[in-house]
């Protein structure tokens, strides 16, 4: 009978699974075709009215058993990332308005550990009640609204809280990425840290602003434990405070995480990965016209020593160089030619006498 009863609740347990399955299945197909009338939207009123339909299905759905665990890979303009601990995960997307400025919506589904049940917890944009940079904490119902696309945990004391890297795609002339701290405390979640040190100054997140025509590299290397991104400069020095015309300058800075803060170091050196020793490409024989492949070293070779880049000015200098010098071989050898042999009357007289022996 003990047998019987176990086997009729594994029996259960697979047939409750399979269900489960089943309706996340089926709820992200009626998602997918809600997010599809969503990005087809004309004006605000539709995107308004389809994002509200969108919305209600999505709080819907990752309620069910499974959802943390569940894909959801249909649904391709919705962010969905969970943090690399597994204690809680993004549902997280934008619509674009009319006047090009975004609206931002994310829901978090939170693990409790005392339950070992899922908190649903929303983040609300409230960004036209804040500061366009809000420097102050904030609660998830006071959002400055922000696509998140990498969780990065850390221990604060005894507590476990998370640096999130976010875009915001601003406005029609800029876009801006953030570097921010949650913290958790049962179904509410904090935005905000005193924990990124600029020199003597201590900030509780981090705003980016760049021109919208280029794009800012902005990443997490575990190797180095440090945040690298793009400096920022004006294009002109006559544009500093415009952000709208901030590009990278090529030189890189980061964050490094050291005594439980991310301390800033300027100037640092871009690292990639080692690759293969050797790639194989394919090439045309000059001769036959065939395709081949050969191999071809993964080495780099210093600029230096085989090109040497120059402004306009040193070249025009260079020109003005080699013509200079060109010109004096010329004159020279115009004058050797039209200047008479010396005239040597010893050796002439010597020539004469050999001749009549």
């Amino acid at each position: 009978m003990k047998a019987f009863n176990y086997l009729l609740f594994f029996l259960l347990l697979f047939s409750n699974g399979i269900l489960f399955s089943q309706n996340l299945e089926n709820s992200e197909q009626e998602l997918v075709e809600l997010l599809d009338n969503l990005r087809n939207a004309k004006d605000n009123n539709e995107k308004k009215q389809a994002n509200t339909l969108f919305k209600e299905k999505l709080e819907q759905t990752i309620q069910y058993t499974g959802a943390f665990d569940y894909p959801f890979a249909k649904l391709k303009t919705l962010g969905s990332i969970k943090s690399p601990d597994n204690t809680f995960r993004f549902f997280n997307w934008n619509v674009e308005q009319d006047d090009l400025t975004q609206k931002y919506y994310c829901y978090i589904l939170k693990l409790n550990d005392r339950t070992k049940e899922y908190n649903l917890i929303e983040l609300k944009d409230k960004s036209f009640m804040l500061p366009r940079r809000p420097s102050d904490i904030l609660e998830g119902d006071s959002w400055y609204g922000a696509l998140y696309y990498k969780i990065i945990p850390f221990k604060k004391g005894s507590k476990d809280v998370y640096t999130v890297l976010g875009w915001i795609g601003n406005n029609s002339a800029s876009t801006m990425k953030v570097i921010d701290v949650l913290t958790f405390s049962g179904k509410t979640v904090r935005l905000g840290s005193p924990v990124f040190k600029n020199g003597k100054e201590i900030q509780k997140r981090v705003f980016f602003e760049f021109s919208k025509k280029t794009s800012m590299y902005l990443s997490y290397e575990e190797k180095y434990n440090r945040i690298i991104f793009d400096h920022l400069s004006p294009e002109t020095p006559a544009l500093k405070g415009m952000y709208s015309m901030y590009v990278p300058d090529l030189s890189f800075d980061a964050y490094v995480f050291e005594n439980g803060k991310w301390v800033l170091r300027e100037d640092v050196i871009g690292v990639n990965d080692k690759g293969p020793e050797s790639y194989t490409v394919e090439v045309k024989d000059e001769k036959t016209g065939a395709i081949k492949e050969i191999k071809v070293k993964n080495k780099w070779e210093e600029p230096s020593k085989t090109h040497v880049a120059t402004t306009p000015e040193d070249q025009m200098r260079e020109e003005s160089s080699q013509k200079a010098k060109d010109d004096k071989e010329m004159n020279k050898k115009i004058s050797s030619k039209n200047t008479p042999q010396s005239y040597n009357p010893v050796n002439s007289a010597k020539l004469k006498k050999k001749r009549r022996k």
